[in-house]
Parts: structure tokens; sequence; C-alpha cells
């Protein structure tokens, strides 16, 4: 109060100061770019990786998927167990788990730029079991749909396969063709409510009547922007209603509900910001890319940020056995999930202000590689490795100088 009073005693003294601090305290907000939040956390400065670094990291990832592919050429296998296996119901699960981890296979193989002819071999192989597989992939049982990741990550394989055979006209074709199956498929199975869900757990409908997952459905909305980039048609109305659902759970904030059937928790743990790390990111990306008025480059600066700055939320959850036992309700399986959506995030920035990002993104990656070459966050039959390492391979291609600009 003296403080005060003293200053107040003093106008002429101390109004011109202050005028003057307010004037660069204006400056300096104009010439950062803008967030959603100023004061939400920011990250802590830190030695950024050299690109060197990063092709080692990634080359040493790719090797792997290339030791552990299957002899049919598919990724992953229900083969290793546990004593606590989430719920899988076979063979369905299993075909879709499979056709989605061979396609994130495929993705980062194609975006790694590793030509040599090894690299080539395995990708003609994972391609083959793709086309032969993929067409008869679908729900499990009548609660069961891990069918749609299976979907989802296959389309977007196939949208980089039709730019590695760009000149082969009929595989064009045959691809053109597979993509639309799996748009027909996801139609098939968008929730009653609009959106996507992997459980029908009450209703068993053939329409799943359950309410959506907000990160399932931006895991499917960004694969059928990559489709419509690709000059697909896209049917308007499942991505308007699946838009309209992950609204329904989009907080003030940005951090989302996990899924519809939280709507009246929305201040559970999960549903907070350290719990929506991994989804933010991804429900972030979907609007933006299919352009929603509210979601804004602020709002993914912001999330960016987050992400990097309290990242312990998600990394005290990696290798749990159990899903959601973590702090904040996280699953593990949110890890590489999350950076691969914070990578593609990044991409949408201005290139001026992408490296500040990557170099953070990058820096993490690097520190959680194995000593075998792999990325993994949840032991899930055989298939956390090769899901984890080609989502940490797309990431960090991103991460390279200039690589984003070339997309």
């Amino acid at each position: 109060m003296n403080c005060l009073h003293h200053l107040l005693g003093r106008p002429k003294n101390w109004l011109p100061a202050l005028l003057l601090i307010v004037s660069i305290a204006g400056s300096l907000a104009a010439d950062e770019p803008a967030r959603l939040d100023p004061a939400a956390p920011r990250p802590k400065p830190i030695t950024p990786p050299t690109s060197e670094a990063i092709d080692r990291a990634i080359t040493r990832g790719i090797d792997f998927l290339l030791v552990r592919q299957e002899k049919n050429g598919a990724w992953g296998s229900a083969r290793t167990t546990k004593g606590y296996n989430i719920f899988a119901p076979a063979p369905g699960s299993h075909h879709a788990f499979r056709a989605a981890v061979t396609g994130l296979g495929i993705s980062a193989l194609i975006e790694s730029g590793d030509a040599r002819p090894e690299v080539s071999a395995s990708l003609d192989r994972a391609e083959a079991w793709l086309f032969e597989h993929l067409p008869s992939v679908r729900r499990a049982d009548a609660e069961t749909l891990y069918n749609v990741w299976g979907h989802a990550y296959a389309i977007q394989a196939l949208v980089r396969m039709a730019g590695r055979h760009k000149d082969d006209a009929e595989k064009q074709q045959r691809i053109k063709s597979l993509i639309e199956q799996q748009i027909e498929l996801l139609e098939r199975y968008e929730c009653i409510g609009g959106g996507w869900c992997y459980y029908d757990l009450e209703a068993h409908t053939k329409q799943p009547g359950d309410p959506s997952f907000c990160f399932v459905t931006a895991t499917v909305l960004v694969a059928l922007a990559e489709a419509r980039d690709l000059g697909i048609t896209i049917p308007r109305r499942p991505v308007d209603k699946g838009m309209e659902s992950i609204r329904r759970q989009r907080k003030s904030d940005f951090s989302y509900l996990y899924g519809g059937h939280h709507k009246y928790r929305p201040m559970y743990d999960i549903n907070r910001p350290g719990g929506s790390l991994g989804r933010s990111q991804a429900c972030n990306l979907a609007m933006y890319v299919w352009h929603d008025p509210k979601t804004t480059l602020p709002v993914m600066r912001t999330w960016l940020d987050r992400l990097f700055a309290q990242n312990l939320w998600l990394d005290i959850g990696r290798k749990r056995p159990i899903v959601h036992e973590s702090w904040m309700h996280v699953s593990g399986y949110f890890y590489y999930y999350g950076h691969y959506y914070a990578a593609l995030c990044i991409e949408q920035l201005d290139p001026s202000e992408r490296p500040h990002y990557q170099q953070h993104l990058a820096h993490i990656l690097l520190e959680r590689q194995e000593k075998n070459g792999s990325w993994w966050d949840y032991p899930m039959y055989d298939y956390h490795e090769q899901y984890g390492t080609a989502f940490a391979i797309m990431s960090l291609v991103d991460c390279r100088p200039d690589e984003s600009e070339k997309k």
C-alpha cells in the first residue's frame, strides 16, 4: 500500500514510465504469434537436435520395421500376449489391428524417402498384403469396431501409395477404388449421432448406437481430408456430422472429452487439459483441415505449447500395461499418437514458426527411441512396437528442416 500511495502521489513521474512499459509490451506481443491463451504453459528452452541425429533415428526406426515385417508383408500379430490384454474378440479385431498397423508402416516407409532397395522391397510386400486383405476388414462383432482404425490408416497409406505409383495407371485406379470402398465402410460404421467409435457396448445395432469418441472421429476426418486432397469425392454428410460430434465434446479451452459418454463429467481428470494432451492435437487438426471457424492457428499454437510444456502427463502413462491407470487417467497408447498429430499440426503453421516446434518434438522423440530402434508406448499383443515406430518415424520426418515445406 505504501508503494502504491507513493506512486499515486507522483503521477508525473510514473505515468511516462508506465506508458513506455505498456508500449514495449505491446510491441513484443505484436511480434509474438497469437495464442488462444497467452497465459498457458510454454515449453522451456532446449538444445535443438541436429539433422544428422534425426536422420540416424529415422534410419534405425526403418531398420526395425524391416526386421519385424511378417513374411506375408504385414506388420503386427496376435502372438505376443500378457496377463492383461485389451478386449479384442478374435479374429476380427486382429484383422483390424493388422490392417491399421500395416497402413501406418507403409506410410512411414514412403514418407521417410529411404531409397534403399530393401525398403522398396518391403513396401512392395506390404502393399501386396494391403491390396489383398484390406477389402475384407469388417466389424469384429456387435460390440467391437476396431476396423475403423484400419479403414482410416489404410486410406492414408493408399494416398501415399498413389504418390509412389503416380506413373502406373492400373495401380492408380486400384488405389482409388480401394479408398472409395474404405470411405463407404466408414459411412456404414458411422455412429447414429455422428462421428466414429470403436465400441458399441449397449445398443449393438447395425449402425453403432454408442456416442462417438472425438479422437476416433478426428483420425477418420484427417484421413478423409487427405483423400479429398488427392481428388477423391468425400460425402459431406458424415463429415459434417463428425465435426458436430467433435464440437459437442469440445470445451472452451479446446480440451476435449474422452467421448460423448463423458458429457456429464466435463471436469473429470481425463477431460481436463492434462488428460486431453494426446487428443487435442488430433481434434484441432481435424477441425482445422475441414475449416471449422473456431479452430484457428492460435488454438494449435497453444496446444503445441501445452504438449511440450506438460509432456509429463502423457509420458507418465507411457508403457503402463493397464489402460487409464496413470495420472489424469491417461493411457499409454496416446503417446506416439498424440505426437504424430502434433507433427501434422506443425505443418499447418507458417514456415517461419515451424522450427521451434519441430525442435521440441524431435528432442522428445529422440530421447525415447529404444535400443532396438523402435518406439513403443503401450504393450499390445505384437502391434505396439510397430505402430509406435511408424508414428515416430513420420513425426521425425516432419522435424527435418524445411521438410514440411515440401508437402
